[in-house]
């Protein structure tokens, strides 16, 4: 799918200055498994959108201008992937286990840079707010969990797949319409497992549900860049 090969790309190009080179090649690994559908999600809607309200491309466009779409897409799918991973750890935790923790660590490492950086890339887009949403529900959902409290089976891919499309939406200065958010978390109930497959029509369902707006919310073009979300 073309779509996941930009987004892994644009994934794999805004973790590049990373260091120490093993550190950086974990992320890349998991990069590289996975199917990409935070990013593809991202991309698919800031495509759609674009055919339905024919607004300048993402580098001029009204919101936050300068971010383009695959660097938005390569956010949303740092923060899964490191979310992911940091779920796992704590689903499984490597300290419990009697042999050497490296690979554990680097993967610890991993996490961090991966929810960091992808915070990094849409701080001053109109998901910043979205994406620390998504962060600290993702810890109440874990601390839930741990303590045997219900949670939502697949609260961390809704959270995510509604930050995607609504990253890929603003990319060209509309909000997501009430259709692709509802398509969005219908997808993420539909996938099961730490490495989801994205289905054949995701392109397709993204853009039918942007068409049934026809006139999606349009931001008014904005000339100062937006503020970061962690700013004071």
């Amino acid at each position: 799918m073309e779509a996941a090969v930009r987004a892994r790309k644009a994934g794999r190009q805004a973790v590049r200055d990373v260091s120490p080179d093993p550190l950086r090649e974990r992320i890349y690994g998991l990069l590289d498994e996975s199917a990409m559908v935070p990013g593809v999600l991202a991309l698919t809607s800031a495509r759609a959108v674009e055919g339905a309200t024919a607004t300048k491309p993402p580098e001029t466009a009204g919101g936050s201008g300068t971010v383009g779409v695959e660097d938005r897409a390569a956010g949303v799918q740092l923060i899964y992937e490191g979310l992911r991973l940091t779920r796992a750890l704590a689903d499984e935790p490597p300290w419990e286990r009697d042999s050497p923790h490296t690979d554990s660590n680097i993967d610890i490492l991993a996490a961090d840079v991966m929810v960091a950086r992808g915070f990094s890339l849409l701080a001053r887009t109109e998901a910043a707010d979205k994406a620390v949403e998504t962060v600290q529900s993702f810890g109440r959902n874990e601390t839930d969990d741990q303590q045997g409290r219900p949670t939502a089976p697949h609260a961390l891919e809704t959270d995510v797949f509604e930050l995607a499309v609504l990253a890929g939406s603003t990319a060209f200065g509309a909000s997501p319409t009430d259709s692709l958010l509802a398509y969005a978390a219908d997808l993420a109930e539909s996938l099961d497992g730490d490495h989801p497959e994205p289905p054949e029509p995701v392109a397709e369902e993204v853009e039918q549900a942007v068409s049934d707006a026809p006139n999606p919310r349009q931001f008014a073009p904005s000339d100062d860049p937006r503020p970061s979300a962690t700013d004071p």
